[in-house]
Order: structure tokens, then sequence, then C-alpha cells
């Protein structure tokens, strides 16, 4: 059997996909402990919701550091301390350095809020209105050394509303963040997830639904 993994989560902000985490922790979905949740901003709402949970938590200002990567040599050290061996990152608001990135090689994941590779960065809801995508959706990566370009784990399609706007788009996305971010840590807790390359494969996956979804909807065939 695998032995549990000790989950660290960085945060920056309110914390709902670390409450999804936490949640499927609790009810035993995610085999991990959440060892340690780290915010680089003293204020963030996402520690409270940590230490309802009982979980410690650690704050760590990046404005105290000279540099990128000494306050990321921080950040390692709290994060081993805590015996963390996958990092999850949820709504953190710092790049990353490359040592960082090595460091945690394999074992460092994020979420974002679109379906990679369109529209990577930032404010991702307003460029998928902006480009009049029908579909947009998130993704769960593993982190390489570029921005939001690592080998993805899995996606969530979402369609675009004609009358979406930025919020009501990123809500819908953000219901789907907390049912695919546990999903996907829980296939690496179990040593299920494969990486070839770009390529990622999950063992004992359940089989997929291979209808094509479109937006919008095409005319029947007997229309006229």
């Amino acid at each position: 059997m695998t032995a549990r993994r000790t989950l660290g989560v960085l945060i920056s902000g309110g914390g709902t996909n670390l409450q999804a985490i936490l949640d499927r922790v609790a009810d035993g979905f995610l085999p991990c402990r959440v060892g340690l949740v780290l915010s680089n901003d003293p204020t963030a709402g996402g520690l409270e919701r940590a230490r309802r949970a009982r979980v410690t938590t650690a704050v760590v200002p990046h404005g105290e550091f000279g540099s990128r990567e000494t306050f990321e040599q921080a950040i390692t050290a709290r994060l081993e301390e805590a015996g963390v061996d996958l990092v999850a990152l949820a709504g953190f608001m710092r790049l990353l350095s490359p040592w960082f990135v090595r460091r945690w090689s394999g074992r460092l994941v994020n979420i974002h809020p679109a379906l990679l590779p369109a529209f990577p960065g930032t404010h991702v809801q307003r460029q998928a209105l902006a480009y009049g995508a029908r579909f947009s959706g998130c993704t769960v990566h593993f982190v390489d050394e570029g921005t939001d370009t690592g080998p993805i784990i899995v996606q969530a399609v979402v369609p675009v509303l004609p009358d979406d706007s930025e919020e009501s788009l990123a809500q819908r996305i953000l219901a789907e963040e907390h049912r695919i971010y546990p999903q996907a840590l829980r296939w690496i807790a179990e040593d299920r997830v494969r990486l070839d390359g770009r390529r990622v494969t999950i063992a004992h996956a359940a089989a997929f639904d291979s209808r094509t979804v479109v937006n919008p909807a095409l005319d029947p065939p007997d229309a006229r």
C-alpha cells in the first residue's frame, strides 16, 4: 500500500480551493494529511479556514526577503519542517523561480481557471469573453518553469453562455475547480499518475464519456 502523502497548500487569498481540499480530506476521499497551509499574506482568509480544520498554518511575507529565491528557500524550509512531500498551489499569487520549481519537480501542482494552453496568466475569464470563446473551464497541471505551461493532469469544460460576465463565468468555473483539484491530488497520492514527457496518464481511471459537446447547440437533424 502506498504511504500516506503529506500535503502542503500555498495560498494568498480566501482559500476556496483549500476548503475543497480540506473537505475531501475530512470525508476520506483524499488520502492525504494536510501538514501545512502557508501564505505570503497574513490577511489571507484561507488561514482561518485551515485553523478551523485544525491544520498548522504559517505566514512567510514575501516583502521581508531581498530576492525571490531567498523567499522560496524560507517557504521550502517550512514545508520540509512539516514533512510535506506534495505541494498544491491554491491561489498562491507569487511567481515561482526555477529553483523552487526544480526543488519540487513532479511534486508541485497548480489549478488554473482556463483550458490550458488557452488563456494562461491572469484575468482569464476576461480573456475568454473578449476572444469569443465558446468554452472555458479549468486545468490541474504539474508546475514547470513556464507560466501555466506544465503537463496537464485533468481538465473540466464549462460552456460560455451568451449573457456571461467575468463574474458569472468565474463562479461556474470555480465550482468545477472544487471537483477536479481534490481528484487530481487523490490520483497523485494513490501513485496512479505517470508522466512521460508532457503526457500524463492515470492508472485505473474511470471510463470517459466520449460524446462530443457543441456550443451553441446544433439544429436537430430534421430541421428545415
